[in-house]
């Protein structure tokens, strides 16, 4: 009957406009695209997404869902509607180019959020690093007029010398409204002391006394347990130094915490030793300043990359955490997207597709690497009102050309997002 009403509209001309000129303004509904919807359900042929006020009022087939009066209607018949991403680990700040001190301010965070959403990621959480400017456009971003990624944040990374400084540093970035506490307990290559057992205690402590989750950085297999026995919330990086064993199984099983295996940060560190296959990617290269590629490129940079002790370990670990993602979702341990993309070289919103591509590589279905970068992500970083389209939450999704679905590396297909409903521009 959707389509009927259509054709009639077209044939009159009564829907000459252009999906970019679409604006937020009372319903819209994209009829005739199958639709992937963040959950476990199979895709929706033939399917109806209906916005209302940047929130999703009805979702269905063409034969169950009515129209309201007034409705605009966008034909996507033949493509596909799949919920916005959502990067469960990632930053926002400083990063200008290569300089990862280049400046944290109210223009590069609205530069970076707009980056991220026209790759079709619609919300970051942000582990570390955020000053009061994030704080600022978190708290703008629950209206219908948004048109740049969500941005959620976590403050500063939570170090100190005593158990009371810790306290003290949780509470501080409480009192500013975080949405997370994070911690990193060791970077396993000597650059920073390994935060002591107590002192992570306490952390836990008091971060749940605040009624905030834990998200933690680590890198051994004994630290990972040690961790959950003392109830961190989220595993914010992959177990990369040892497969894991059943122990380990049984206790992300027994708390039901979070897997983000961030498999793209170790490509991050070694894949300058060469000029990387994707820098002539279009997607890629579409969004990136060719002096930065240039920059990547020489002679002298690359060396150093292939010389770097750090590059090299992380180089050698990856297949293990690659293993270690299989045997977990295998398990069927909740695992969600994160990149740690923001600091240099670490391309926001371009990597968050490799690290879908990685994570079908490593065992997952497309439809599930989908899921993982979208409901489950949302879940895992306590995000009810996004990641899947279902009527109430908010109107972020992506219309692609191509089947993500059927090879998730049809991601790159993305042809225009939606965040609240609105279009997102394109430069």
């Amino acid at each position: 009957m959707i389509k009927t009403l259509i054709s009639f509209l077209l044939s009159l001309g009564l829907l000459g406009f252009a999906v970019s000129n679409i604006a937020n303004e009372g319903t819209i509904a994209f009829v005739g695209a199958t639709i992937i919807d963040g959950t476990t359900a199979p895709p929706l042929e033939n399917g109806v997404l209906v916005i209302t006020d940047g929130r999703i009022r009805t979702v269905g087939s063409e034969a169950d869902v009515s129209l309201p009066q007034g409705t605009q209607v966008v034909d996507v018949s033949g493509k596909y509607i799949m919920p916005g991403l959502i990067n469960a680990h990632g930053h926002v700040g400083a990063t200008i180019g290569l300089d990862g001190n280049g400046g944290y301010s109210r223009a590069n965070l609205l530069r970076q959020l707009g980056l991220y959403a026209r790759y079709g990621v619609t919300a970051i959480n942000s582990l570390g690093g955020d000053q009061v400017e994030g704080f600022e456009l978190r708290n703008e971003q629950f209206d219908n007029s948004l048109t740049r990624a969500r941005i959620y944040v976590a403050g500063s990374v939570v170090v100190g010398d005593s158990e009371q400084a810790i306290r003290a540093e949780v509470n501080r970035n409480a009192d500013m409204g975080a949405d997370f506490i994070k911690v990193r307990i060791d970077d396993n290559l000597g650059a920073s002391e390994k935060m002591s057992r107590p002192f992570f205690e306490a952390l836990v402590d008091q971060a749940h006394k605040r009624r905030l989750p834990v998200a933690v950085h680590l890198y051994y297999l004994d630290d990972a347990k040690f961790m959950l026995r003392t109830g961190a919330d989220v595993i914010a990086h992959s177990v990369r130094d040892l497969p894991i064993d059943q122990d380990f199984i049984n206790m992300m099983t027994a708390s039901d915490t979070c897997y983000i295996p961030t498999l793209t940060r170790e490509v991050s560190t070694y894949v300058y030793e060469s000029v990387p296959d994707f820098f002539q990617d279009p997607y890629f290269t579409k969004e990136v300043d060719s002096a930065i590629i240039e920059e990547l490129s020489t002679p002298e940079r690359m060396s150093g990359v292939a010389g770097s002790r750090a590059a090299q370990i992380y180089k050698a670990q990856l297949p293990v955490a690659m293993d270690n993602l299989g045997v977990l979702h295998g398990e069927g341990i909740r695992v969600a997207m994160g990149t740690d993309t923001g600091p240099p070289a670490r391309f926001q919103g371009y990597f968050e597709h490799m690290e879908m591509h990685m994570m079908v590589d490593a065992g997952m279905s497309p439809l599930e690497a989908i899921r993982a970068s979208t409901g489950t992500a949302a879940e895992c970083i306590g995000m009810g009102d996004i990641g899947s389209l279902e009527p109430g939450k908010w109107g972020d999704f992506s219309i692609l050309t191509e089947n993500p679905a059927a090879d998730i590396r049809n991601s790159h297909s993305i042809e225009s997002v939606y965040i609240s409903g609105n279009l997102v521009p394109t430069e």
